[in-house]
């Protein structure tokens, strides 16, 4: 079987995405970068926990084919960390992500979120739960901007706000400041974001992303589709979010940027299938 044909299949049955939220910061701070080799922090701190994590997809319209795209993932992450993950294309880390978010179901392993002073097994949490989980612990700035139509670029912004019961108001005085530091025209406010650039939507959903204040914030390449000038300001949102206490997990194939935020690296290894040769 063509494997490069199977690949392609397997990312277009794993395109699934979410926008939701995770914090507006300020003030500049500086970031003390670690070496990429230090050990995982201490379980005591940590707000994310991974052990084991595999994910393996069954591709029925190749006769069901299964393709391995994690395995043996492991990696702790707490308050103050930008753990960026790194790898080719092709290595999992956007499946990662969409199962740290709950998007996909791991197929073996355990992902535990801090919700408070509880731990939370995210692979066995009910539906109800991980959308509680998402609304008050894990935000994520996916690589495409997915909302409601007619909805105005206002309102996306401010919806996270307004979902943990904001007044309406003050949750759109917070989301106009975002805007306008993420450089969004005043004019495109009141519009739906959907005829917007897709520069102009990346930054939307960057607002979106950081305005909820969630304690942990998953990023999805969010300076791809921008320019020199806004992936500065997003460098800056993130570094006060990891100064604030933060937890971020991201991918960034923009070495400079990655260089910018990053606290610790996590190679992701390509899986292997099983009995492959070595």
């Amino acid at each position: 079987m063509n494997t490069s044909h199977v690949l392609s299949s397997a990312k277009a049955a794993a395109q699934s995405d979410s926008n939701f939220s995770a914090a507006t910061l300020a003030g500049e701070s500086e970031v003390i970068h670690q070496d990429w080799r230090a050990q995982s922090r201490s379980s005591d701190t940590a707000l994310v926990q991974v052990r084991g994590l595999g994910k393996m997809f069954t591709l029925h319209n190749q006769g069901g084919v299964r393709l391995p795209v994690l395995q043996n993932v492991d990696f702790d992450a707490g308050p103050g960390d930008c753990l960026v993950l790194a790898g080719p294309s092709g290595t999992g880390k956007s499946t990662l992500l969409r199962c740290l978010y709950g998007n996909y179901l791991a197929t073996e392993g355990s992902i535990r979120m801090r919700d408070g002073e509880r731990w939370v097994e995210l692979t066995r949490a009910p539906e109800q739960q991980i959308l509680q989980l998402r609304r008050d612990v894990i935000g994520y700035v996916s690589q495409f901007l997915r909302v409601i139509p007619r909805v105005s670029t206002l309102d996306v912004v401010a919806e996270p706000l307004r979902e943990r019961g904001q007044d309406a108001e003050a949750a759109r005085e917070q989301a106009a400041a975002l805007l306008r530091r993420l450089n969004v025209p005043q004019r495109l406010w009141g519009l739906p974001p959907a005829t917007f650039s897709g520069g102009e939507q990346q930054r939307v959903n960057i607002a979106r992303g950081f305005i909820g204040g969630h304690p942990v914030l998953l990023l999805d390449e969010p300076t791809a589709s921008l320019d020199a000038d806004n992936r500065a300001v997003v460098v800056a949102l993130i570094r006060e979010a990891v100064a604030a206490g933060r937890c971020l997990i991201g991918i960034f194939h923009d070495e400079a940027v990655r260089d910018e935020v990053a606290t610790r690296i996590l190679p992701i290894q390509p899986a292997v299938p099983a009995g492959a040769s070595e």
